[in-house]
């Protein structure tokens, strides 16, 4: 469904408020943007508290980065560059999220991904979060450090610095940075209680199957994360690190060499907070339905 510019302005001002309330930032911290066309983007201003905006504050640049649109004093973000690579590497992705989310920026700084699969819902929706090298912000050693990943996941931790998350709209990309942290606590909070169990191979096989049936947009990594599970075996007891470790695979903090699932269109005829809502609670009565069989 087409919006207006103010109407976009207007989405971006809601995000950092919610993002804010949440916790997901502090003074005037994080950035974030909208994809208009192939060579125009929105993106928060710097120097700005992100729960305070307004739509006047909100800054046009084009492709290159260069500024289209500004307001009075407001400017856009420095760290639009790693926005833009992303939008050159992922044609799909129309909106990109950056904040620091107090636990998930924790792993970040501990040089942890969030990589154990514990949640059928983090499973389908999320997949995994590796961590990207770290690089000084507003320059191109975050973009360029950001390349190996974009293919395979739609959240990056980014190392000492926070998280960046990236969606079909605005409103998914947020939801992604939203289940980031809520993956990240879920995590923290069961080491706490003598460490994560995962959920067997031929189980993750069957979650990522659901996400494919149900047409969830973006990309997802682990399509063959088992090997156990390459011959179709749907039975598979052990759990990705215990398969990892048996076969000499890689750590999972970067899925190098494994089959991510296509990218999936966007929700039609529009992507608004209750088609998400709607999607996540259908995908989820399936999931408790396979579990209790």
């Amino acid at each position: 469904m087409y919006k207006s510019d103010f109407e976009i302005k207007k989405e971006l001002c809601e995000i950092g408020r919610r993002i804010y309330n949440d916790g997901f930032v502090a003074a005037n911290d994080g950035n974030f943007s909208v994809k208009i066309d192939d060579n125009n983007y929105y993106v928060t201003p710097t120097g700005v508290s992100k729960g305070f905006m307004t739509p006047e504050m909100i800054c046009k640049v084009d492709g290159q980065g260069n500024i289209k649109e500004a307001n009075g004093p407001w400017k856009p973000s420095s760290e639009f560059k790693m926005h833009l690579k992303v939008y050159q590497q992922r044609p799909d992705v129309n909106a990109v999220v950056h904040a620091h989310p107090p636990i998930a920026t924790s792993f970040a700084i501990a040089g942890i991904p969030l990589d154990k699969l514990i949640m059928p819902e983090a499973i389908i929706f999320l997949g995994a979060v590796p961590i990207a090298q770290y690089g000084t912000p507003s320059t191109m050693e975050i973009p360029e450090s950001l390349e190996p990943y974009l293919q395979d996941y739609d959240a990056i931790l980014l190392a000492n610095h926070g998280a960046l998350s990236f969606g079909c709209d605005l409103n998914t990309a947020f939801f992604r940075m939203e289940s980031t942290e809520f993956y990240a606590k879920l995590l923290f909070y069961a080491r706490m209680l003598g460490g994560e169990k995962e959920i067997p191979c031929g189980e993750v096989k069957k979650l990522v199957e659901l996400r494919k049936q149900f047409g969830v947009p973006g990309k997802h990594p682990m399509e063959k994360l088992c090997p156990g599970c390459y011959e179709g075996d749907d039975t598979c007891s052990m759990s990705p690190t215990e398969a990892n470790e048996k076969y000499g695979v890689e750590s999972s903090a970067a899925y190098h060499g494994f089959q991510p699932l296509p990218s999936q269109v966007c929700p039609t005829p529009s992507s608004s907070n209750k088609d998400m809502e709607s999607l996540v609670a259908e995908v989820t009565k399936k999931v408790m339905e396979q579990l209790n069989k």
